[in-house]
């Protein structure tokens, strides 16, 4: 499996710099209160440069909480005008940044739902799958973020394609089936281990048989368990049928010699001899 949670991090360094580019076309204008006392935010008639200029003033001191009360308050007695509009931005990035991430999605469902043609709406649906990509956890655990991800992923590889936030989704789209197809792989070991082969042999046969998953890491060791459980219901024709598509696909690959040699002792090795080594026996057990 990918270890997901390095990628995600160097994720947040690149999300940041997207936005920092974007950031660089919001007029920021310099009438503002300069003052070291933050204002009241009680509702009062202030200049909207004042309050926008304030709260990108902490925006840029990384004070994420507060830049987001100013943020508010632009948006708050300047609704629908175009200072809301960078306001709004400027609240998803804020709230992003200080792992705020379900109040982000909102701000950005937000700015969908008020200016949908606005040449800012990639970001926001970008914004959206960013903050369920940051939030997946390990296969160990409920792949909810992961799935929401991949749709939003989608979404925005299909309506922007050819931009930046298309190709960063794309990569990202790869991650995510990586970890989904993790998944699948750590509930058939479970079976497996639990001696339920018709349940583990489903689980790795959803990792063959989805396209998207056959990208990933996991197609290996996945055609292997199926020559695995396969020889131990006794079908040894299927067994040897993914042994060969496993040597065929990944004659290097260790998964396959030890599929090999599994084939071999029943008397059925396949044709492609393995290009690869075997594992030591630590490798051949399922985790657990």
């Amino acid at each position: 499996m990918l270890k997901l949670r390095s990628s995600l991090s160097a994720s947040k360094i690149r999300t940041g710099l997207v936005l920092a580019a974007a950031a660089l076309s919001v007029l920021v204008v310099s009438a503002c209160n300069g003052g070291a006392r933050r204002p009241r935010l009680a509702y009062e008639e202030r200049p909207v440069e004042a309050l926008y200029n304030t709260g990108y003033q902490r925006l840029q001191s990384k004070r994420w909480a507060d830049a987001v009360d100013y943020f508010q308050e632009v948006e708050r007695q300047h609704p629908y005008s175009e200072w809301s509009r960078r306001a709004i931005l400027m609240q998803i990035y804020a709230y992003y940044q200080n792992n705020n991430y379900q109040d982000a999605i909102a701000a950005a469902d937000r700015f969908i739902a008020l200016f949908p043609g606005n040449p800012s709406a990639p970001y926001a649906f970008y914004m959206k799958a960013i903050c369920n990509f940051e939030q997946i956890t390990d296969v160990g655990r409920d792949q909810g973020y992961a799935q929401a991800a991949l749709t939003g992923l989608r979404d925005v590889a299909r309506r922007y394609p050819g931009t930046s936030y298309a190709i960063d989704a794309t990569v990202k789209i790869d991650m995510v089936n990586d970890q989904l197809a993790g998944k699948e792989m750590a509930i058939g070991r479970y079976y497996q281990r639990a001696n339920q082969p018709l349940a583990a042999l489903n689980r790795y046969k959803s990792v063959i048989d989805n396209q998207a998953y056959q990208r990933t890491s996991h197609t290996p060791e996945a055609l292997y368990r199926l020559v695995e459980v396969n020889l131990q219901l006794g079908l040894k024709e299927e067994a040897n049928r993914n042994g060969s598509v496993l040597g065929y696909n990944y004659p290097g690959s260790p998964w396959y010699a030890e599929a090999y040699a599994l084939l071999t002792e029943g008397g059925a090795a396949p044709e492609v001899a393995p290009t690869g080594q075997r594992e030591s026996w630590l490798r051949r057990l399922i985790p657990g």
